[in-house]
């Protein structure tokens, strides 16, 4: 239990201090293609931000968010309930560290719990898997990012989207349109094909674990995903919303089965303040491996 807390805890350190590489990487990208003043200057203060936060240990941004966790396991090797205890135990030593913003609040109270912990935080998806190792990912996922997420049922005649792939083409970018830069552009879009409207969502955040630039192994989504990614980025919506060629930084898409009366599009946003964190582990808790 203390091995799996420790590594826990660290999971969330760097997951809210560490720009990953390859999103540091794509900012800086954006940067280089940047000819407005004031998108490279609002580009500029968020590189540095991240530099600071990782230097310090202290939180990209001050939502910390949603805690999000992704466990995969070999078929008996963890307790769910023990990993449950585990994770709470960091969040907890988290949050009185400042690493993690006092974010959990009782809807109907609006009691903050001041842990961030309370019936549905964190959230744990947990996934028996053939495997050698434990394998636990984790999101930080903002408030602004997540207010702007967009759940689409077609056709839709006011987009005239049809269901087809350009009709989910439509959705996507209506989604980035309607987000402006309220989602603390650029940002990064998972949009889940099917399911319902509960799995639809659960899919699209689980599509940020993508590294970026990684394509859909399905060549039309493949094709689409680079699509939307280049006509959002002609919507010069630009960084924080301030104008600019670098609206999203990526696209990922993915599709569940569907009832034949229903088929949604649901898109998660995610900030530029990317929070993304896997650690490879022992069934002990041990830290074998940090992506």
């Amino acid at each position: 239990m203390t091995a799996w807390r420790d590594t826990l805890h660290e999971l969330i350190v760097r997951t809210s201090t560490d720009l990953p590489d390859d999103v540091e990487a794509a900012v800086h990208r954006a940067r280089d293609i940047e000819t407005d003043a004031n998108a490279r200057t609002t580009i500029d203060t968020m590189l540095r931000n991240a530099e600071l936060a990782r230097q310090r240990r202290l939180p990209i941004c001050q939502d910390t968010g949603t805690i999000l966790f992704w466990v995969r396991v070999p078929p008996g090797a963890l307790s769910q309930s023990e990993f449950t205890a585990a994770a709470e135990m960091a969040v907890l030593a988290a949050t009185s560290a400042g690493v993690l913003r006092q974010n959990c609040v009782e809807p109907l109270t609006g009691r903050n719990t001041g842990t961030n912990l309370g019936y549905g935080s964190p959230v744990i998806h947990w996934h028996e898997e053939p495997r050698a190792d434990v394998a636990i990912s984790l999101v930080l996922k903002g408030g602004g990012c997540e207010n702007v997420g967009a759940q689409y049922s077609l056709p839709d005649a006011t987009l005239g989207a049809d269901r087809n792939l350009d009709g989910i083409r439509r959705c996507a970018l209506d989604a980035v349109v309607r987000a402006q830069g309220q989602g603390c552009a650029p940002g990064v879009l998972g949009v889940c094909i099917g399911g319902d409207r509960a799995t639809g969502y659960a899919e699209s955040k689980e599509l940020l674990l993508r590294r970026l630039g990684e394509r859909s192994p399905v060549p039309e989504l493949a094709e689409l995903e680079e699509r939307v990614l280049r006509e959002a980025n002609q919507l010069e919506i630009g960084p924080m919303g301030f104008g600019g060629r670098t609206t999203l930084l990526d696209v990922f898409m993915g599709a569940r089965c569907r009832v034949p009366a229903s088929y949604f599009v649901s898109v998660s946003y995610m900030c530029w303040a990317y929070r993304r964190r896997t650690v490879r582990a022992s069934a002990a808790g041990e830290a074998l491996r940090w992506g």
